[in-house]
């Protein structure tokens, strides 16, 4: 059997990248989620735990690691994030590695917010990028409980901007609706499948 390709799915916060993932599992494809494999990673019994648990005691709280102690080393010490990255990536890697493996899928998508800001797109055969225009990715963001502009604009700060993102990517789609989004998903997978990637 010929290995799955991999396809790399990304884009920015409020794009619509979880409705696309979805709909690219709805047409056959397996999906790897990575912020799925950090809440494995993080959980009771998790991968990251016993490490965690040596290195900053303080965020492992009943057998898994706490977000919100997260939060308070890495504002405190600003060498907490890099520790943190160290710690997880390579786990983050391995939970990737192992998906793949274990698929018997002819496409695999990988879900990664932060795909070209990790490097992680040299692993793939082909990126896709999740977009919108800014006006609707606003108003989506906006929407979610308890997010405030302030807080939009410090996320947006931290990721590559969209039109970078956009012009690296080996396909687009464009989450205005989502008869158009399965479409635009339809046809990459139709492409990849003819071998164009």
């Amino acid at each position: 059997m010929t290995a799955p390709l991999r396809l790399g799915l990304t884009g920015s916060i409020g794009m619509g990248k979880s409705t696309t993932a979805k709909i690219f599992a709805e047409l056959g494809c397996d999906v790897w989620d990575a912020d799925a494999a950090v809440h494995r990673l993080y959980g009771p019994a998790g991968a990251a735990v016993p490490g965690m648990a040596q290195l900053h005691p303080e965020a492992v709280v009943d057998g898994a690691i706490c977000r919100a102690r997260l939060k308070e080393w890495i504002a405190a010490d600003p060498a907490a994030l890099r520790q943190i990255e160290a710690l997880v990536h390579p786990l983050v890697a391995a939970d990737r590695a192992g998906f793949l493996a274990n698929s018997t899928a002819r496409i695999v998508v990988f879900d990664i917010p932060l795909l070209f800001e990790n490097g992680t797109e040299a692993e793939m055969d082909a990126v896709a990028v999740v977009t919108a225009p800014a006006e609707v990715q606003r108003a989506r963001v906006l929407e979610r409980p308890g997010m405030t502009e302030a807080q939009l604009d410090l996320i947006l700060a931290r990721q590559m901007p969209d039109a970078e993102k956009r012009a690296r990517a080996d396909y687009l789609i464009e989450t205005v609706d989502i008869d158009s989004a399965r479409a635009q998903v339809r046809a990459v997978i139709d492409d990849l499948e003819a071998g164009h990637a």
